[in-house]
């Protein structure tokens, strides 16, 4: 019944009715599929009455089964293909990304936010449901907590860019990339004053997509004496886009922190991993899904958006 529901929400449903409907019209070769038994005696696979579907899905736990699915997908997730012997272990990048579930907000409950991690090819390797009254920032550790981080990079918007958090991700032996914005004041002073000028360009790219040129550079700047926790290196990343219908120019300053040192990547992989987690934040929305809606009137798995 799960599946069922889920697969019901992938086709539009968008309600505990339309769920139920879904699952009383879908095909017995659908049916078959989804796990539905067969009766023994006429062959047919009966569907559940709508109150049982309602039933089962108000009282699923929604971190359990979050739980569970982030482990399956995690066990089917092969690992980082084995380097040369002379080349860097490979790093597994994981992206932390928080998202507000579509269709979840109704009128006596704030939408529901989640919090997932997601590897650089977009499974979600765990996830978990923000405090309504509460934001992303509480739920990273936890979220962090059941997964090995020995040797990955951990990249994260500017919201994660918490001393707590990058004290807690070197002491589980991970790395980070994280942006830093005006919401740290001392370290963004610290990083947007180093001498960008005369740093030489380790990184360069031009595409021609969606109707717009886009250029991205990337310098970096070994730096010891930055104030958050094993930082050992500031980035800068700055990006051109030419809009070619309207010829509208605009430029893009980000700054950002990694505790790679520079032996340990280079400014290509550093320019992969931040392109990579802005992609992410993208496409983000076609690969979660959640329990939890509280209302009865509506889906109690629903696509995040």
């Amino acid at each position: 019944m799960l599946c069922a529901a889920v697969a019901a929400v992938l086709t539009g449903a968008r309600s505990l009715i339309a769920i139920s409907e879904w699952i009383t019209d879908a095909s017995q070769h659908v049916l078959g599929i989804l796990g539905f038994a067969a009766d023994p005696l006429t062959g047919l696979r009966p569907v559940p009455h709508a109150a049982t579907v309602r039933r089962l899905l108000q009282r699923v736990d929604g971190d359990a089964l979050d739980a569970a699915i982030s482990a399956y997908l995690r066990a089917r997730t092969p690992p980082p293909a084995e380097p040369e012997a002379e080349k860097t272990p490979v790093r597994r990048v994981i992206a932390v990304d928080g998202k507000v579930v579509r269709g979840s907000r109704t009128a006596t409950a704030a939408a529901i936010q989640l919090l997932a991690a997601m590897d650089h090819h977009g499974v979600v390797l765990a996830q978990r449901q923000v405090a309504s009254k509460s934001n992303e920032i509480p739920s990273f550790t936890p979220l962090l907590d059941g997964l090995g981080l020995e040797n990955t990079v951990v990249t994260a918007d500017a919201l994660h860019t918490q001393h707590d958090h990058g004290a807690y991700l070197t002491s589980r032996g991970a790395h980070y990339v994280a942006v830093v914005k005006k919401n740290h004041p001392g370290l963004y002073a610290q990083v947007r004053k180093l001498p960008w000028r005369d740093i030489p360009l380790g990184h360069r790219t031009r595409d021609h997509a969606h109707h717009r040129d886009e250029i991205r550079r990337l310098k970096v700047a070994a730096f010891s004496h930055l104030e958050y926790p094993g930082a050992r290196q500031a980035i800068q990343v700055v990006r051109w886009r030419r809009d070619l219908s309207t010829g509208k120019l605009t430029i893009e300053r980000v700054n950002l922190i990694t505790s790679l040192s520079v032996f340990d990547a280079t400014c290509t992989e550093l320019a992969t991993w931040i392109r990579g987690h802005w992609g992410i934040e993208v496409r983000h929305e076609a690969l979660r899904f959640r329990t939890g809606v509280r209302d009865p009137r509506r889906p109690v798995v629903a696509a995040a958006g």
